[in-house]
């Protein structure tokens, strides 16, 4: 393996990639050019392979370890991967949503310089946070309206949904400050809960502080969010923009964009199968296994890419970079 070179391994797009692994007490580990991970059972040894060319992200939980070896040859397949606790939440690296990430010197700089260029614009910034609320509507009313699995379950676009969505996008497009557009997307947020709450469970809801909650809701609530961090932190890393640079979340905590990106798909697909495996008693391992068929089906990376994309080209106050 001294010879092993990344560019001998067949490249795929990381937003074509369809794997996110949740991993827990198992060793992962480099054997004979892959990367397995042993568990044990009935104090038997099984090895399993990871297809890491066709693997955005793998979480760690409790009871795991990783050779030196393995993340190298996860570093050269570009796969992320952090520690977390049961079910994926919460995920440990320091104060911040992270993940340890491959480092290359010979990411395209394209894109960090365009988001850059605008980021320290106050209007700017302004605009492309709105432009990101604009793209998390329209992903909802698409995903909603033509979901026939969500259908099945009744939620769909109602006229009291799309009251809610209008009046959120008009609030939207009159924000004038970034806190102001925090407010009024933390009141979108709760009507949505209330809405799906109403619709699915037939009961009142409360969100509750991660790591706190009990009923089935808020705890898938927090798992498919930590899964939609993964490929927010994904996007980024493959597009080279740091954490730090974001655009509503900032404030307090430094990888504050991941929240940003993942704020696109959360609603969209998060919220409504969080709130469907809790009402028919879904178990956490099921419904990781339902929500990561559904980013794979809805082609969820490739609109976060796109989006992020389109905010840099929109934005930006320098010609764009011919790769």
């Amino acid at each position: 393996m001294d010879d092993f070179k990344s560019t001998d391994m067949k490249t795929i797009l990381h937003s074509k990639r369809s794997n996110i692994y949740y991993l827990s007490h198992c060793r992962l580990m480099q054997k004979n050019g892959r990367v397995l991970y042993l568990t044990e059972k009935d104090k038997t040894e099984q090895f399993f392979n990871i297809p890491i060319c066709n693997t955005t992200v793998i979480l760690l939980a409790e009871g795991t370890s990783i050779t030196q070896a393995a993340a190298r040859m996860l570093a050269q397949a570009g796969v992320l991967f952090g520690f977390c606790g049961g079910g994926g939440t919460p995920l440990f690296d320091g104060n911040s949503i992270e993940f340890i990430t491959p480092q290359s010197e010979y990411r395209p700089p394209q894109f960090v310089q365009q988001w850059l260029s605008f980021w320290y614009d106050d209007e700017l910034r302004l605009k492309a946070a709105k432009q990101l609320q604009h793209y998390r509507l329209l992903f909802i009313e698409k995903i909603w309206s033509s979901s026939r699995d969500l259908k099945y379950f009744g939620l769909t676009i109602s006229d009291e949904l799309q009251s809610i969505i209008n009046d959120y996008s008009r609030q939207n497009e009159n924000a004038t400050t970034v806190s102001e557009l925090l407010t009024i997307e933390a009141r979108f947020t709760k009507l949505l809960y209330k809405y799906v709450a109403n619709s699915l469970l037939k009961s009142e809801f409360s969100r509750s502080r991660e790591g706190n909650s009990s009923d089935l809701a808020n705890s898938f609530l927090d798992h498919g969010n930590y899964l939609a961090y993964g490929l927010a932190a994904t996007v980024l890393w493959v597009l080279g923009i740091p954490h730090a640079f974001a655009l509503m979340h900032g404030k307090t905590r430094r990888g504050a964009l991941v929240f940003d990106v993942a704020d696109l798909i959360k609603d969209a697909v998060v919220l409504p199968w969080a709130f469907v495996c809790a009402a028919h008693n879904y178990q956490d391992n099921s419904f990781r296994q339902q929500l990561i068929a559904t980013f794979n089906e809805l082609k969820v990376l490739d609109f976060m890419f796109d989006s992020v994309q389109q905010i840099c080209s929109d934005n930006s106050k320098i010609e764009a970079l011919k790769l």
